[in-house]
């Protein structure tokens, strides 16, 4: 059955009212650049009509927006999709259409095998093909079933979108780059995204601007591999991240510019230098290294050793000494022994992460490491995880502790759970609490850290008893 408009309800008076505006649900699965896809989805179906809604049962439109970097997160879309068909049923019940869309990177991988698997799907929209919503929505309209879209199109999507809507919040996040040429022989980002593309830089400075000018203070730049960033400059050569960060930080009101996420292979003198020399440029820094033990990393594709890795880092401190670091480790992969693993820990204790993400390997059809040998025992990953993840915790407790009796700079982004209180982020990405007027809301504001929690901080604005 065709998806149909409403039509238009008579009032006691005899004139026709309003179209009762659609309902769209959105649920987004992984990384920040999911994120970033579902809000422009929103931005292109509200010109559409749609509204967004919590609540999938009151949805015309439901969209699954998928990560497929790890095999858990794609059966969480099967067992979502299962609820999605057990209320599209219910409302076909009532006379009420609804459509479901799986979209993102399990659509972009898994395709007609997604309508095989869960037939209530109505759409199946790749990666790089979500600009192209409101017209795979209107081919639905005229009848057509289970479409499945996911090729690589000429068209560059970015172009195709609509301007951004106005700002939720004082930060957002902002897509660079795309794609990666890695191949990371664990990883389905080269496969589900692309080859690296990046935007050019006028269309950034444009979007950033218009962002600054509905109220955002701190831009998060994004791309799967955001340092080897290389889009079209003003001059019509490419230019580099650093490049990119320093016309950005030309925008009056952009207060703080944060990036994520990077491989150490791209992490130039230039984007160094930046973090020494830029101050809206947060002293925060996500690197993965994934691996502690040079045969690991040999294995993974990642083409950088331990050693270069801390001489890296080392590097990115003395430009930058008050530099909080982040990473991504994945314990577990193919042939990690005894001895791999303990290098993993050891290299964790001598970088003195400010935190880290932690996962156990998990193998994706069609990469590489999915058919090597030496696949380790689940039983094994999970002690290993466990163990690291003390470690991990143990570093972070003590970041946030040294905070402690420490003036930061915070900017904070709205209320928090208590009357009079306001929650903002230091220039660590920290969750800080702090008794404050909601005119602050937007601002960057001294406050002096009293007490570090489990997942925050909490302080006293600068000048308050």
């Amino acid at each position: 059955m065709p998806f149909e408009e409403a039509s238009p309800q008579a009032e006691p008076d005899g004139h026709a009212a309003a179209p009762a505006a659609k309902r769209v649900f959105i649920k987004t699965f992984g990384c920040q650049m999911n994120v970033y896809d579902s809000e422009r989805m929103s931005e292109m179906l509200a010109a559409e009509g749609y509204v967004e809604t919590d609540a999938p049962d009151e949805a015309d439109l439901a969209i699954l927006n998928t990560c497929h970097i790890r095999e858990k997160a794609a059966e969480k879309v099967y067992s979502d999709l299962g609820r999605l068909r057990d209320i599209k049923s219910a409302r076909a019940e009532g006379g009420k259409e609804t459509l479901i869309t799986v979209a993102g990177c399990v659509a972009q991988a898994e395709g007609e095998e997604i309508v095989r698997r869960a037939p209530a799907v109505d759409l199946v929209l790749g990666s790089q093909s979500y600009h192209r919503l409101p017209e795979l929505l209107s081919r639905l309209r005229g009848g057509e079933t289970a479409l499945v879209e996911t090729a690589f199109p000429d068209e560059d999507k970015f172009q195709a979108l609509p301007e951004r809507a106005s700002a939720k919040a004082v930060t957002a996040f902002l897509t660079v780059q795309e794609g990666c040429d890695k191949f990371c022989t664990f990883c389905v980002v080269p496969y589900t995204r692309g080859m690296e593309y990046s935007r050019p830089v006028a269309a950034l400075v444009d979007e950033a601007r218009r962002l600054v000018q509905r109220g955002v203070r701190d831009i998060t730049l994004l791309g799967q591999n955001v340092n080897g960033y290389h889009g079209e400059g003003p001059d019509g050569a490419p230019t580099t991240l650093a490049g990119l960060i320093g016309q950005l930080a030309g925008i009056e009101g952009l207060l703080r510019i944060r990036y994520t996420t990077s491989h150490p292979r791209d992490m130039s003198e230039a984007l160094i230098e930046a973090h020494a020399r830029e101050d809206k440029l947060m002293p925060y820094l996500h690197l993965p290294f994934q691996a502690g033990a040079d045969r690991v990393l040999a294995a993974m594709n990642r083409k950088h050793t331990a050693a270069d890795y801390l001489a890296l880092i080392a590097r990115i401190r003395r430009a930058r000494p008050d530099i909080a670091l982040s990473t991504d480790i994945i314990v577990g992969f193919p042939g990690e022994s005894d001895a791999d693993f303990e290098a993993t820990l050891a290299l964790v204790r001598e970088a003195e992460f400010a935190h880290a993400f932690s996962f156990k390997y998990s193998p994706r059809p069609g990469t590489p490491a999915a058919t090597m040998d030496g696949q380790v025992p689940e039983e094994v990953k999970r002690e290993r995880l466990e163990r690291l993840q003390e470690v991990i915790d143990a570093g972070y407790r003590r970041f946030n502790g040294a905070c402690v009796g420490k003036r930061l700079p915070v900017l904070f982004e709205k209320a928090g759970r208590h009357a009079g209180q306001l929650v903002g982020r230091s220039p660590y990405l920290q969750l800080v609490h702090a008794d404050a007027d909601p005119a602050l809301i937007g601002r960057v504001i001294d406050v002096e850290i009293r007490a570090a929690g489990a997942n925050s901080l909490s302080g006293a604005i600068c000048g308050q008893s």
